[in-house]
Order: structure tokens, then sequence, then C-alpha cells
């Protein structure tokens, strides 16, 4: 059985063995809503995949992309479903009703580190970070995450509107995407202006994670979920 969500995608859950997140550029607000409607009409018509464990779409406060964030039991279940008639349907009924959507190659994540807040306040902002290096590395990719966690354990005052980060790396050794909740999208922009660095932190450290060797290109996107649908099971 299938349940629609109104929360967010329980990004720690222990049952997952692949991350699949792409995203898709849809260029203004109108096209965005109509394609997230488009969505939600298709999935709520379908069999529920098998071996898909939730499906969550995000839209930018910008108004021009949207980010797909599927977790899978395996990387095998993932494939099946790339082969399959549904997953052609889908693509195609969205694309019918809203033509031109640019689709990035969806890429292949794993979990590797993570942190929240005790007793969090409801998240109103998620921050998807994302990093590409000089070709595949994949301890290089865990010395850069590692960083990052040296230089929020240095910061003295952390911005009170940051909720949790989980930080995956991509099976091909080439990224690092930061999963981030924050309290709203302008806490989340007071932090990077208030740092003067570019970052949500002030101390040295920051400086390190921003000139970490290696790092060919480096941004973020401010998202507001816009539908989650998952299995019935739940999850840990």
């Amino acid at each position: 059985m299938v349940m629609q969500a109104s929360l967010l995608p329980r990004v720690a859950r222990t049952d997952v063995g692949a991350i699949l997140v792409s995203e898709w550029t849809v260029e203004t607000p109108e096209r965005q809503r109509a394609t997230v409607e488009a969505f939600r009409s298709i999935w709520e018509s379908v069999l529920w995949p098998v071996g898909l464990l939730s499906v969550n779409l995000f839209s930018s406060t910008d108004g021009s992309t949207i980010m797909n964030y599927a977790q899978w039991t395996s990387e095998g279940a993932y494939q099946a479903f790339t082969r399959s008639h549904l997953r052609s349907r889908l693509v195609e009924e969205i694309d019918r009703l809203i033509p031109g959507i640019e689709r990035k190659p969806p890429i292949q994540y794993r979990m590797y580190r993570g942190n929240s807040r005790e007793n969090p306040p409801p998240t109103g902002c998620v921050v998807m970070v994302s990093v590409e290096f000089e070709g595949p590395d994949e301890q290089r990719q865990r010395r850069w995450i590692d960083t990052v966690f040296d230089a929020i354990h240095d910061e003295t005052e952390l911005p009170p509107g940051g909720i949790s980060g989980y930080f995956h790396t991509s099976i091909d050794g080439t990224r690092v995407l930061n999963y981030a909740e924050w309290i709203d999208e302008e806490s989340h922009r007071w932090a990077i202006e208030r740092s003067g660095q570019g970052t949500i932190g002030r101390n040295p450290k920051w400086l390190e994670v921003r000139n970490f060797p290696g790092v060919r290109s480096s941004g973020f996107n401010r998202y507001q979920l816009a539908a989650s649908y998952s299995d019935s099971r739940g999850g840990s």
C-alpha cells in the first residue's frame, strides 16, 4: 500500500540501499507548479514500484528547478525500474503535459555522515549543497565531509536556523551532496551573509572547506517540499 505524506523524507532511515537524485530545469514558477501537479496526479494513479521506499519532489525557491530525491532498497531495484514500462510511462506523461523539461541524469548516492539538532523545530527549507571533484576519489569525498564536521565542531556560534545536515557521497567517487534542513529560507540566507565568506560559519576552518584541494565546483539551491510519497512500511 502506498501512502502520500506531507512530511519530509526520513533521510537517515536504515533500510535504504540506493539514493537517486536528479535535477529538472523547468525555468518558471508557473511551469514548476504545473510539473508538481502532473507528478502528483501520475504517482497517485500507478502501482507502487517494487523496491521503492520513497520519492520526494522539491521545488527551488527561485521557481526554476525541481529536485527529485528517491530512496530505494537496492541499486538492483532501481535498475529494474529504469527498464520498466512504468518508468517510461511516467516520464512520457509528464513531458506530454509540460513539454521542454530538461533533466540531468540521475546521480546515485549513499549516505556517509549526518547530524541533527535535538528536538528540532519544523523544517521550512531544504538546502541542497552540491560539490563536484576533479575525478573519482572516495577518500577525498570523505575527507571533505570530515573537514566540514571539523568546522562545525570549532564553531562557537552556530547559526540558529540550522537543523540538520546529511552528507551523501556519489558512488562514482566524484560528488558530495549535503541535504541540509533549515527553519526557513531567510535563516540560511542570513547565515551565509553573516559569515562574509560564503559559508554558514565564520571560524577559519571554513576556509579549509572553501579551498579544499581537488574541488572542481560547488554551490547550493534552496528548496521546499512539493510532494512526497513513501511505502506504508515506514522504515526505521
